[in-house]
């Protein structure tokens, strides 16, 4: 039997305690072996704050996993040239990890949203989504049922998780602010944003 594998994709920008914790939940609900973190590339921000490189996202969302041994991160998609679809990325995983049992984790509104992704149907067929779905973000069951059939369907798995009012854009907001982000975000991430300077206010043009 192959191992039982999640996938957990995001900008990480960065990487905050809100995403692990989802993530050992899952992780532990559905008897995953462990978890892939695979940051995203996407487009700047339009928050007035500065986005950390693709080679900085990568290094945090590292620091932030290192203390979990069933967590992992692929930077398969930050090394892809052009469009990033996650149906090309589920199925260049499965060809690596031949025989493992694949769960793209997600959550309620994005999954709301999947219709509008790339190749919508084939990526839901290719592998099974964990919905952790948290208190005022329902999952729109009517709306998927319209946009896919029962058998598309069956590949949806809703968890319900604990939610902490953590977000990567109110970490950026806080850090250009001068505010304390301590135990928003791993310490070592913490350490690695000081470090680098990462999300400060733009320097002032003469």
């Amino acid at each position: 039997m192959g191992s039982r594998i999640g996938i957990m994709g995001g900008t990480f920008d960065p990487i905050h305690m809100g995403h692990l914790i989802t993530a050992e939940m899952v992780r532990s609900a559905a008897c995953l072996d462990r978890v892939l973190f695979i940051p995203s590339a996407r487009p700047p921000h339009k928050d007035g704050t500065r986005a950390a490189s693709p080679e900085d996202r990568l290094a945090m969302t590292e620091c932030a996993i290192q203390e979990n041994p069933r967590f992992s991160v692929s930077d398969i998609e930050l090394r892809r040239e052009g469009p990033s679809y996650t149906v090309d990325t589920i199925a260049e995983l499965q060809h690596r990890l031949d025989g493992a049992e694949l769960f793209f984790i997600t959550g309620a509104d994005a999954m709301n949203d999947l219709y509008h992704w790339h190749e919508p149907k084939r990526l839901l067929c290719s592998c099974q989504f964990i919905v952790a779905t948290r208190q005022g973000v329902p999952l729109d069951e009517l709306l998927l049922a319209e946009k896919f059939t029962a058998e598309e369907r069956s590949h949806i798995q809703v968890l319900p998780t604990p939610h902490l009012e953590i977000s990567s854009s109110a970490i950026r907001t806080r850090i250009r602010a001068g505010l304390s982000i301590r135990h928003l975000v791993p310490r070592a991430v913490e350490e690695y944003i000081e470090d680098r300077g990462l999300y400060r206010e733009h320097d002032k043009e003469l």
